[in-house]
């Protein structure tokens, strides 16, 4: 009987070991920019996916994660630092939370080849889209061309015949203004890049007045596209040649800092706060409770790649394994707040676009509106040179 009892007892100790061991949270890696004039970019994508974990009661898709943030100061150099770490001494096999697309490019590529998942909520080079796709590597955002696409077609559809383009000198500035003009129908009547640091853009405001456009475009996301449309309205650039942008460089935060100088700017996106879906009604109760702020684009990426990445984990039952999560992942099985959503062949989304313009609320103050539909299931230029 005693020799019974040790046995069922060391029967019962393992299965409860197991059952341990099965509950050890799933460990996500988020590199991203919580410092300096993109700051707040990289703070709400972590927010939002923070928000889709509390809303779960710590669990994505079932599973109990553990996410572990760290700040890449938009530097490459520490971005890959991190990564090593992460992976080599933390374990962890999901990484997410990158902002700026040079930061992607140290990142993503030593993230894939050690075996892991990469899942980002706004970064989308081009390069990563086309030939160096890869099949860890997964895109929720956006290709970085594609959201510059939909610039480039409403421009042309509001009829502008000369723009003026900029962009910081990096690798999502070039592909924005590629993307603008690959769609835009006009003139290009001026390219110009700048820093990605610059804060005193007055030699690039000559540049324009020179030009004399009758519209501009320009990429300039976080702090810098606050600078940039300050000093644009300072310099009477405003009131006689209008802008059209891209989700990024006009959120609710730079909305915000600039005021009554925004009304009347068009802008395109793929979401907006007023989208009148039940993931995004959901979406923005849980974010206005918790955080008690306007959410901005980034934010509804950070929480749709937590729902992805939670449709996968409860696909897996809860396990990280590369293979199960990347043929989850591929489905797309979650509600995401932009409305209609899927990957396309390169892992990158196929999505609709929207016309926005920025107008005086009931309030007073200005608000980004949803006008109307440019681009229908839009996926991007870069797809049919991936071969997965």
């Amino acid at each position: 009987m005693q020799a019974k009892a040790i046995l069922l007892g060391a029967a019962l100790a393992l299965a409860a070991a197991g059952g341990a061991a099965a509950q050890q949270p799933v460990r996500i890696g988020m590199i991203t920019t919580l410092s300096g004039p993109g700051g707040y970019l990289g703070q709400d994508i972590r927010d939002a996916f923070r928000l889709a974990i509390d809303m779960e009661g710590g669990k994505l898709g079932g599973a109990p994660v553990e996410l572990i943030v760290e700040d890449d100061g938009l530097k490459p150099g520490q971005g890959k630092q991190i990564a090593e770490r992460m992976l080599k001494s933390d374990g962890v096999k999901l990484f997410t939370g990158i902002v700026f697309s040079n930061v992607a490019g140290a990142v993503v590529p030593d993230v894939v080849d050690a075996g892991a998942l990469y899942v980002s909520p706004n970064a989308g080079p081009s390069n990563l889209a086309g030939k160096e796709c890869h099949k860890n590597y997964f895109v929720v955002s956006w290709q970085n061309d594609s959201l510059h696409e939909s610039a480039g077609q409403n421009a042309t559809n509001l009829g502008y015949k000369r723009a003026f383009i900029l962009a910081p000198n990096y690798q999502a500035g070039k592909d924005a203004l590629a993307g603008f003009k690959r769609f835009f129908k006009g003139e290009i009547a001026g390219e110009v890049y700048t820093r990605l640091d610059q804060t005193d853009f007055a030699a690039e405001m000559a540049q324009i007045r020179a030009a004399n456009p009758d519209v501009v475009f320009q990429f300039h996301p976080g702090g810098l596209g606050i600078a940039f449309l300050r000093q644009y309205q300072q310099a009477g650039l405003l009131e006689k040649v209008p802008m059209v942008l891209a989700a990024p460089s006009l959120d609710h935060v730079t909305l915000a800092a600039v005021g009554d100088a925004a009304v009347g700017i068009n802008v395109t996106a793929h979401w907006n706060a007023d989208f009148d879906n039940e993931a995004n009604r959901k979406f923005m109760a849980a974010w206005t409770k918790a955080y008690n702020r306007p959410a901005t684009y980034y934010a509804s990426q950070g929480y749709d790649t937590a729902l992805a990445v939670a449709s996968a984990l409860k696909a897996t039952g809860g396990k990280p394994d590369a293979d199960a999560m990347r043929a989850a992942l591929l489905k797309a099985d979650f509600a995401s707040t932009r409305g209609a959503f899927k990957f396309g062949p390169n892992q990158h989304p196929v999505q609709d676009w929207y016309a926005l313009k920025v107008e005086k609320g009931a309030d007073g103050k200005p608000a980004l509106v949803t006008k109307g539909k440019v681009l229908t299931g839009h996926g991007d230029f870069y797809a049919a040179q991936c071969k997965l």
